[in-house]
């Protein structure tokens, strides 16, 4: 649902005393816009499913404490966001090496949401080009970066995208003019890596790397591309991120899909929170 379609605070107080239908049409609201948030927040991880499905769980537990339905979502956002950085706390607790003794390694290029989003969305060109620069993003970024993206979609506000991070709208606008400078970074090096011929001095920096994305990678190829009369190029023409991601909407959930342990949705997770 875009904002203009999303429920009434009705619907939120009905479904806070238990009405089935008004359980429904939150989820019809709340399961496609925590799947998008979450996935491209965790670059669409394994432990998405885990994270959708606490939130879900988190809010059907306290709806029944939201003091403003009209609030709902971004108190929605909020709880989504707050798992997010949960998650990403947990990850860094974790020890670097596995039992084996060898780092651990990075998720596959086909687990992460980039592939989801320009697959299911059918994005091409300077719009798949966005998509593919977000991988080159830090973690905090990232969570911006989720929130930003579906406010240029339209389907959030700015106040919403604010009480995601927990700051007030002018200190998010801050946030988000950097880490679209550093989205604008990371699509000049996708682009100078698919260049074709590759520039023998760019080919040159490269031969240490290692081939996956990293905010330190990109600070090293963004600053090529700046300083090389060649790789110059890369900057022109760049469409701003706002303008290809308006209307594109949210990236819909598999077929059935429903986080592990939620297998009959709203319903369930309810009858999980009821019993708990």
């Amino acid at each position: 649902m875009r904002r203009d379609e999303r429920p009434a605070a009705a619907t939120v107080e009905a479904a806070r005393e238990g009405d089935r239908k008004a359980w429904d049409t939150l989820t019809a609201e709340c399961l496609p816009l925590v799947y998008n948030v979450v996935g491209r927040a965790l670059d669409g991880r394994p432990e998405v499913d885990d994270v959708v499905q606490e939130t879900m769980l988190r809010v059907v537990r306290g709806l029944g404490g939201l003091r403003d339905p009209a609030g709902f979502r971004s108190w929605l956002v909020g709880i989504a966001m707050q798992q997010i950085r949960d998650r990403w706390r947990a990850r860094q607790a974790q020890p670097v090496f596995e039992l084996t003794g060898e780092p651990a390694g990075p998720a596959g290029p086909r687990a992460d949401f980039v592939d989801v989003t320009i697959l299911r969305l059918g994005l091409s060109g300077q719009c798949a080009e966005v998509a593919v620069a977000t991988r080159w993003l830090e973690p905090e970024d990232r969570d911006v970066l989720s929130l930003w993206w579906l406010e240029a979609a339209g389907e959030l506000s700015r106040s919403e995208l604010a009480a995601g991070c927990g700051v007030t709208p002018q200190h998010a606008a801050v946030r988000v003019q950097r880490m679209k400078a550093r989205l604008d970074a990371a699509r000049s090096v996708v682009r100078a890596l698919t260049a074709t011929p590759r520039c023998s001095a760019l080919a040159a920096l490269l031969s240490p790397w290692n081939g996956v994305p990293s905010a330190l990678w990109r600070k090293r190829i963004a600053r090529h591309t700046r300083e090389c009369p060649l790789c110059a190029r890369q900057w022109e023409g760049m469409i701003p991120a706002e303008g290809l991601l308006a209307g594109l909407g949210l990236v819909p959930p598999p077929i059935g899909y429903a986080p592990p342990g939620l297998p009959g949705g709203w319903g369930a997770a309810r009858t999980v929170a009821v019993a708990g």
